[in-house]
């Protein structure tokens, strides 16, 4: 740990406060419909557009029509992009001739990159076509990320209204949120990573001759590295190498603004092609909780508190300090298994556990991406987490455990937070021996039962399929390590596809029938069945009187508040996850600290 690394650490969460009011500012009239610098450009567009689907701008909707066009809206674009994929070797754009997707595979991916969280059992540049990436992939990085944050939109608006049958229109609102919210930062920030580097082109794959051949150890159709009778491995010499390239740019930048995750590339934001250079890389990780930052601001203004919403960006902000400094000292703490190295850091290394991170980020930013992108359900990565120390690589997973509402993904961040803070709220109005409130509105039992619904499905699917994958050979075959490492392999899997985060650990093979299919039904659960819940919420809020607070009234702005949902957010993923954890991070730490291997 070096006084550098904090001053990057400490840059960035400068950077999150510094746009945290605007882009809050801007958000609130944008979904108020209220004036913006924007309008004399995009209005027209979004007039056009509602006149060729038909829909009424000034018509709102209940919760349950809501949530209808939501899921049908999901339904369709998750066909489409199945059929796309399915027939990319038939369409434009496909000069590496690349055949269709197969069912399985197809399947998982669609669901994947439809319910925001671009889980890849693939390698994009070796099977994706240029139009798939686009006209399939890219579409759905928009358009997930605009769901989640219209979601959010209409729970705030069930809180800030009173006696109202409505929380909005969804086609409205996601149409709004596309044009005026991610198009316009999407186009500039690509171009500032063309700038930097990151290739936006159509051309096919550049074949070039190697100066010296390479010896590589040859690798079966199952994807494991191939040895002989005598169990020596067997060597291939490789005399070309073929570059990669492609629309990067355009989907790399909507992947970190929409808190997506899926790389254009197989290594994701470690490669050079879609984070070249340090200025690259502080771009990705400011995008990833940008906007879900601003969402917090826009929670205090449309509800008449702005107080409450930094007393809920300060509760983000205090867990996610402690999860980077977790990561980073366990990092920079380095392998204790290999003692006899020097991992201190010195003017010609950089110490610690430098051990699948990229030596152009170094150890500060490799773990503070990592605590990023999972704080936030983005799940792209510039290093691999199946390469921390177990410590460090559990905070990425401890992160996704606890529903990532740390600052989280857009909209779906501060949706989650909402249900903990009514959580939070109903135990502050026990203690007290009254009705819950929160910003006057009463927290009766219909809420509190919704909230405990949605709490109980992420855990629910995460364990029993662990579970099941860690007892029979389908699910076990796919991991890399035996022992505890093995079974955090298989955990983080099944946390990351709820928790619709999508970073892998890496060491476990995906693209199998039992991942692929157990897979994309766990991601559709962790989106779709956490949502419909949360709007019951909503729309029972919006339908609620208000009621002045009172002296009895627990205020939902104070340093006490921050630290209670703090409290309700750590223990609700502790005894939930805790045993599970035990038996496999914390477990492997320990054996790690005593010089065991396995």
């Amino acid at each position: 740990m070096t006084a550098n690394g904090w001053l990057q650490i400490a840059i960035f969460l400068g950077l999150i406060l510094a746009v945290t009011k605007p882009l809050g500012i801007f958000m609130t009239k944008v979904f108020n419909r209220e004036r913006t610098f924007l309008d004399p450009v995009l209005r027209p567009l979004e007039r056009l557009i509602y006149r060729a689907t038909a829909v009424d701008e000034d018509r709102e909707m209940r919760w349950t029509e809501y949530a209808v066009a939501m899921l049908l809206f999901s339904a369709v674009s998750m066909l489409l992009l199945y059929l796309i994929q399915r027939a990319q070797h038939a369409l434009p754009y496909n000069p590496q001739k690349f055949p269709g997707i197969e069912q399985a595979l197809a399947f998982n991916t669609a669901a994947s990159f439809t319910t925001n969280t671009n889980w890849q059992n693939y390698t994009g540049e070796a099977v994706m076509s240029y139009f798939t990436q686009m006209a399939g992939l890219a579409y759905h990085n928009f358009t997930s990320a605009a769901v989640g944050i219209s979601l959010a939109i209409a729970f705030i608006r069930g809180i800030a209204r009173r006696e109202r049958e409505t929380i909005g229109n969804f086609w409205v609102d996601l149409t709004r949120c596309t044009l005026w919210v991610l198009l316009p930062a999407s186009i500039i920030g690509a171009l500032l990573l063309v700038w930097q580097g990151v290739p936006q082109n159509l051309r096919p794959y550049d074949t070039i001759k190697l100066v010296e051949p390479q010896q590589v150890q040859h690798v079966n159709a199952d994807g494991k590295p191939a040895v002989d009778a005598q169990g020596k491995p067997v060597m291939d010499t490789v005399t070309e190498q073929t570059v990669a390239q492609g629309p990067v740019a355009s989907q790399e930048i909507i992947k970190e603004w929409g808190t997506n995750g899926g790389g254009f590339f197989n290594a994701n934001s470690s490669h050079p092609f879609e984070n070249p250079t340090p200025l690259s890389n502080l771009i990705e990780m400011f995008c990833i909780f940008a906007l879900s930052a601003g969402l917090t601001y826009t929670l205090g203004r449309m509800t008449g508190s702005p107080k409450h919403g930094w007393a809920v960006w300060a509760a983000m902000a205090i867990l996610f300090l402690v999860g980077v400094t977790t990561a980073y000292w366990a990092e920079t703490r380095g392998n204790p298994l290999l003692a006899s190295a020097d991992q201190h850091v010195t003017a010609l290394q950089s110490g610690g556990n430098m051990e699948g991170k990229e030596g152009r980020f170094g150890m500060a930013n490799s773990t503070l991406f990592a605590t990023i992108t999972t704080d936030a359900s983005c799940g792209a990565i510039n290093g691999w987490h199946d390469s921390f120390t177990p410590l460090g690589g559990m905070v990425p997973l401890v992160n996704i455990m606890l529903s990532e509402v740390i600052f989280g993904g857009v909209g779906a961040g501060m949706y989650g937070m909402l249900i903990y803070i009514v959580l939070a709220v109903f135990i502050a109005g026990l203690m007290v021996g009254r009705t819950p409130e929160y910003l006057g509105k009463k927290i009766e039992a219909y809420d509190v039962k919704m909230a405990m619904l949605v709490t109980l499905v992420f855990p629910i699917v995460i364990l029993s399929l662990a579970s099941i994958s860690g007892l029979y050979s389908f699910g076990t075959s796919s991991i890399s390590n035996s022992g505890p490492h093995g079974l955090t392999q298989i955990l983080y899997a099944f946390t990351s596809q709820a928790g619709n985060n999508g970073s892998a650990f890496a060491g476990l093979n995906g693209n199998t029938p039992w991942y692929n299919i157990s897979g994309a039904f766990t991601m559709m659960i962790g989106r779709f069945l956490m949502i419909i819940p949360m709007l019951a919420i909503a729309g029972s809020l919006a339908r609620k009187k208000y009621v002045p607070p009172s002296l009895g009234t627990f205020p939902v702005t104070t340093p006490l508040f921050s630290t209670l949902l703090m409290g309700v957010i750590i223990i609700v993923g502790a005894l939930t996850f805790f045993p599970a954890l035990s038996l496999g991070p914390i477990l492997e730490h320990l054996l790690m600290g005593a010089g065991k291997t396995f």
